[in-house]
């Protein structure tokens, strides 16, 4: 028997007039083979049914705790209430629209273990569009994010932001409360990158190639996001130059490594830099070459940039 069989995990929902939507992921929560745990709906003001949807889940169910804030405290800033009322050793978020397999919470618990050192431990997935088509993750071995060396595990999260989301999906994934719930976040875009990159800095990750969870996925413009997150509609053109400045303030300022470890990191975020500019310059190339028919149209959806 595992030592954490009984532990409690925290499986955060926060939502946003999603009556519609929630009762899949939430009775796919409810259904875990590992039973102590808690659903966590950290309800945004929603203006439709939501509230009436959730009392009703926590009236039938006494693991599900309910929050409601009185007014919209935004995106981001209801992902991180979910989170502080949470009160397990371990926490996860889910979207709305997702859904878990009955066995990705006691899969990922294995895997902690086997190994005290790990402070997040990830998942395959499938991610569903909106017209209903299946993209699943890619077999990813996870060695260098396993390492005990902070840069080795940064340099490794940084050349996964510049590859595909469909090697690994950090924010989704089950975290030690007490090693993730400090790290600080700011509402911006790309942010979840940069909260990638700050817990690949807090310890090692363990990797399950296994597709446990299904998220429900749209592909959001820079616009159209940076007004879902009330942030200024500029920030949508320098979406990588403030991800790069907050990478280098949190290298230098925030994160807990040794003077030599600082050097090395503040290097690894300049050379994701250059990389992410050269990724930019080359797809623009593309779209013009393709505006004056000179290379085939080809999907260049999901890409970073």
């Amino acid at each position: 028997m595992s030592p954490l069989n009984d532990v409690l995990v925290s499986v955060c929902l926060p939502v946003r007039n999603g009556a519609s939507r929630l009762l899949t992921v939430a009775q796919s929560v409810l259904a875990q083979d590992h039973e102590n745990l808690e659903l966590i709906i950290s309800d945004n003001a929603s203006t439709d049914d939501t509230e009436e949807v959730c009392r009703a889940l926590a009236a039938e169910d006494s693991r599900v705790v309910y929050h409601r804030n009185p007014e919209n405290i935004g995106l981001m800033n209801n992902f991180i209430s979910a989170m502080h009322h949470a009160r397990g050793t371990f926490f996860r978020w889910v979207g709305d629209d997702d859904w878990l397999e009955p066995n990705c919470i006691s899969r990922c618990l294995e895997v902690y273990a086997t190994d005290e050192r790990l402070v997040l431990v990830t998942t395959g997935a499938q991610f569903i569009g909106e017209d209903d088509e299946i993209t699943a993750t890619r077999e990813y071995d996870g060695a260098r994010l396993l390492s005990d060396d902070p840069i080795e595990r940064l340099t490794e999260m940084l050349r996964l932001l510049n590859s595909s989301f469909l090697l690994i999906d950090p924010l989704y994934g089950l975290a030690r409360r007490e090693a993730i719930a400090w790290i600080p976040r700011r509402n911006m875009l790309r942010e979840d990158q940069i909260f990638a990159a700050k817990m690949a800095l807090a310890g090692p990750w363990g990797h399950i190639n296994e597709q446990l969870y299904r998220r429900g996925f749209r592909d959001e413009r820079r616009p159209e996001l940076a007004r879902r997150l009330g942030v200024p509609a500029w920030h949508a053109r320098a979406a990588n130059t403030l991800q790069g400045r907050e990478l280098l303030r949190w290298v230098s300022e925030g994160a807990q490594l040794e003077p030599e470890q600082r050097r090395a990191a503040r290097a690894a975020v300049r050379k994701w830099y250059v990389e992410r500019q050269q990724i930019v310059l080359a797809r623009r190339g593309r779209r013009i070459a393709q505006v004056a028919g000179l290379v085939p149209k080809r999907d260049t959806t999901h890409q970073p940039g």
